[in-house]
């Protein structure tokens, strides 16, 4: 094997020798050891087997979190099935046209998932709850034993859908066995206990939620993000690890029970999927007391590549303009930053192309060839469509999206400079920016706010702000208040809503 390479499969059966009774995965407070689980993932490979499931097949999810989801990862890695994970707050049109393009064999789901499938959704459909635990408990509990090979397709992730209908990215078993890796460079090990709140159906919550599991260690699973939970979560099974993306850190800091919570065992929160901004982190760390690690990676990459270690971060030293960064390229992980005019390494210093370069990448998309040419080079490189620049010493400073770059009279403008600005302003809780069409400049940013509760602060307090932060053709021409701003199930703002909403530029 593959640098020591092992699928989801063939690690649950290691730990179900080697640990078989202690803790794996916890639900509502109710614990599965890596025996159970392991006897309940065989028991679901059988079932699946039964129901005329193949080796290569899609098994589709459409769900919010709950345990058998894993039970279902392990399953279908048993027989050589592909999972497929459905986003269920998308629409019903999207879902039927997802399925569509799926084409699986048969499709699991709760109440939610039910909801959103067509009166005649073409493919067996079978129900969490009694129906899922009827079949499971009358199939037998034999390992089927598949052993699956390294590029063989592990998961169908599909893509958030910010620039579109989501495309399913093809995650082999070698890719995501570097989760095992990446666990270890988070420090988790047997004795680590990780919170999961982001969803399963997204990379940062089966590949990130899987990290301690496959080390060994104790998953703490919510069916979705609440933060008085989480408050409750981690003392009561002392937490030492979890990932959130940067709403949800505004959300925790923000709530009332933040201050008296305890919070000690704590040793590592990771955050990512979206840019947090060097103001927030700095409050983040000041408010939380554990250590922070900044992760940047998608779901064609089969999750993290690039890490700000928590050493990099250190708000009062000499290196503070490092919290501007997502990290570093992991060992295994070749980056560059191209000019997309001329497909050259861009100098340092300068904006391009994040391209990788790493046995994580995905496959390809699911049904979709044009679409994976346009994304991985034929010499293996995938184009991201991330705006980034790099320093002397390797590290990723990331700005925006390249289509999302606003461009006013010749100049280039990253939204993401301006959100972290007025992310520091006491009466903002959340920012988005996008450029709108301007008579004069082309283009001209436009920003839209949600206050603070109790706030009255006016627009033209934080037009101020940024001019006194930002060089002025930066700035926001206008600031439009919100009560809310749109974003996927994994946090990440959806600017092409906004453009729909406030009428920006296409």
């Amino acid at each position: 094997m593959d640098r020591g390479f092992e699928t989801f499969a063939t690690v649950m059966r290691r730990h179900a020798a080697a640990r078989p009774t202690s803790p794996a995965l916890t639900f509502r407070d109710r614990t599965q050891t890596f025996a159970e689980l392991h006897d309940a993932s065989s028991r679901t490979a059988n079932a699946l087997l039964a129901r005329g499931v193949k080796r290569g097949e899609r098994v589709a999810v459409l769900s919010k979190n709950r345990p058998e989801m894993y039970e279902l990862i392990y399953a279908c890695n048993k027989i050589g099935a592909v999972l497929a994970a459905l986003n269920w707050r998308l629409s019903a049109r999207e879902i039927d046209l997802i399925l569509a393009d799926c084409d699986a064999s048969l499709i699991v789901v709760d109440e939610t998932g039910a909801g959103l499938l067509p009166s005649e959704p073409g493919l067996p459909v079978l129900r969490f709850g009694p129906e899922f635990d009827a079949m499971r408990a009358t199939s037998a509990a034999e390992d089927p034993g598949h052993v699956g090979t390294p590029d063989e397709t592990a998961l169908i992730l599909y893509t958030s859908g910010t620039t579109g209908l989501p495309k399913g990215a093809m995650l082999s078993n070698r890719g995501m066995s570097y989760t095992r890796d990446l666990a270890g460079s988070w420090g988790m090990s047997e004795h680590s206990v990780n919170l999961v709140a982001m969803p399963l159906f997204h990379i940062g919550g089966c590949g990130y939620g899987s990290s301690t599991m496959l080390a060994g260690g104790h998953t703490v699973l919510m069916e979705a993000v609440d933060i008085e939970e989480m408050l409750r979560l981690i003392p009561r099974y002392h937490v030492t690890h979890t990932f959130l993306v940067p709403a949800v850190v505004q959300a925790l800091l923000n709530s009332d029970g933040v201050h008296s919570a305890d919070l000690s065992s704590l040793e590592l929160l990771m955050y990512g999927a979206a840019p947090m901004g060097d103001v927030l982190v700095k409050r983040a760390m000041e408010v939380l007391g554990c250590r922070f690690m900044h992760a940047y990676g998608m779901t064609e990459s089969s999750g993290t590549v690039v890490n700000l270690a928590p050493e990099s971060h250190d708000p009062g030293g000499p290196r503070s303009g490092l919290l501007k960064s997502c990290g570093r390229a992991l060992p295994w992980v070749e980056l560059r930053v191209v000019d997309p005019a001329t497909g050259q390494d861009a100098p340092l210093g300068e904006v391009g192309e994040i391209w990788l370069r790493t046995p994580m990448i995905m496959t390809g998309y699911w049904h979709n060839e044009a679409a994976t040419r346009d994304a991985i080079t034929p010499e293996g490189w995938y184009r991201t469509g991330d705006a980034a620049y790099l320093d002397d010493e390797g590290h990723v400073f990331l700005f925006d999206r390249f289509k999302d770059m606003i461009i006013s009279g010749g100049e280039n403008i990253y939204p993401a400079e301006i959100e972290n600005v007025l992310n520091g302003h006491p009466a903002v809780a959340e920012v988005g920016v996008i450029g709108v069409p301007h008579e004069k400049w082309g283009e001209t940013p436009l920003a839209v706010v949600v206050r603070r509760p109790g706030q009255t602060t006016r627009a033209d307090d934080l037009v101020a702000y940024t001019r006194a932060n930002l060089a002025t053709y930066k700035c926001p021409s206008r600031i439009i208040f919100a009560d809310s701003l749109p974003r996927n199930a994994s946090g990440k703002l959806l600017k092409h809503e906004m453009r729909k909403i406030y009428g920006g530029a296409a």
